[in-house]
């Protein structure tokens, strides 16, 4: 089954933390953190309706300004989501720029920028063009265990992190995938058409039992069937995990954090800023070793680690950065 989601990094491993993830079959994208974006396209930019950004250090939100001068214009809804405080510099990077026209404008433009304020609370404040960017209320809302959103297509969730500041570690869980054993459906008498994807939808989407399911028959009445009497020609597999970590301090508690959150994830993209050797540097500017980086990914067992962020200071040593880390990633996993 080919996964939904098609994650790359933006800017390779030494540039500015950005992950694009495409979506097949739809014409949305995902970004997490948003550092210099100006090689994607516009028209990949424009398909961006969801932005996770792990705080506002300006490599992890300089390409903000970017997406909102392409943005300008088009009927547009965002979801950006950032740790506390982040709804507040969202507004202060939107009132540098005057919008005394934005009434000849004929569409709208709308952040809703949510803050996670701790594992169970996010409140979300929303910024239009039409009122020039000025902040609604804020609404709060209770989550569980970080959960940002939990769409039929994906749940993206967060972990707080320090980085010196609260950093957020994110996870997209993609959906699970259903398959349709076509022989059984004719063995049932069913017909082969649109109404399976109704189906597969209402699987995604947990719907009960009960959940009454239309089948388009062509020659007689179209029938009602609850999704009970149609589970046994599905097969249900779990969908992919992607998982982002960058800007942290390898502390036990950041640690144990973030493998909690990524167990088990078949991409995890996580930093990887300094050398093993140079582990005092990175205690000191809180960030992530090779060698820490490819212990984490082992002991959360993910698939493949995919890591980033690497110093300046390293500069054409890129294969020795990745062997590091695939050494302390494959110890012991045989």
């Amino acid at each position: 089954m080919r996964p939904l989601f098609h994650p790359s990094l933006v800017n390779g491993r030494y540039g500015d933390p950005t992950v694009y993830v495409e979506t097949l079959f739809e014409k949305r994208s995902l970004l997490f953190d948003i550092g210099e974006i100006a090689s994607l396209s516009p028209r990949r930019i424009r398909r961006i309706d969801q932005v996770f950004v792990s705080h506002a250090h300006i490599d992890h939100f300089v390409g903000f300004d970017h997406l909102l001068r392409l943005l300008v214009g088009h009927e547009k809804s965002v979801q950006l989501f950032g740790p506390s405080g982040f709804a507040e510099r969202v507004f202060h990077k939107l009132q540098a720029y005057r919008w005394n026209l934005v009434e000849s404008y004929p569409c709208d433009l709308v952040f809703a920028v949510s803050e996670l304020g701790t594992a169970n609370s996010i409140s979300t404040t929303r910024f239009r063009l039409r009122t020039a960017f000025e902040a609604e209320p804020s609404v709060s809302r209770k989550t569980f265990a970080g959960v940002l959103c939990d769409e039929p297509t994906h749940r993206v969730s967060a972990a707080i992190l320090e980085h010196g500041t609260p950093c957020l570690a994110f996870a997209l869980q993609e959906a699970a995938h259903v398959n349709v054993w076509k022989n059984k459906l004719l063995e049932r008498g069913l017909p082969v058409g649109p109404w399976l994807l109704s189906l597969k939808k209402a699987v995604v989407e947990r719907r009960a039992d009960d959940h009454l399911i239309r089948i388009d028959e062509a020659a007689t009445s179209d029938r009602f069937v609850p999704l009970a009497s149609l589970r046994d020609f599905l097969t249900v597999t779990a969908g992919q995990k992607i998982a982002y970590v960058t800007d942290v301090a390898d502390t036990p508690d950041n640690r144990a954090a973030i493998v909690a959150l990524v167990q088990n994830a078949d991409i995890l993209f996580i930093e990887a800023t300094f050398a093993g050797e140079d582990a005092a540097i990175a205690r000191e500017r809180a960030h992530l070793t090779t060698t820490a980086a490819g212990e984490i990914a082992r002991e959360a067992n993910v698939r493949r680690v995919e890591p980033f962020h690497f110093s300046p200071r390293y500069a054409g040593e890129q294969e020795r950065m990745l062997a590091e880390v695939m050494t302390a990633f494959g110890a012991s996993r045989a």
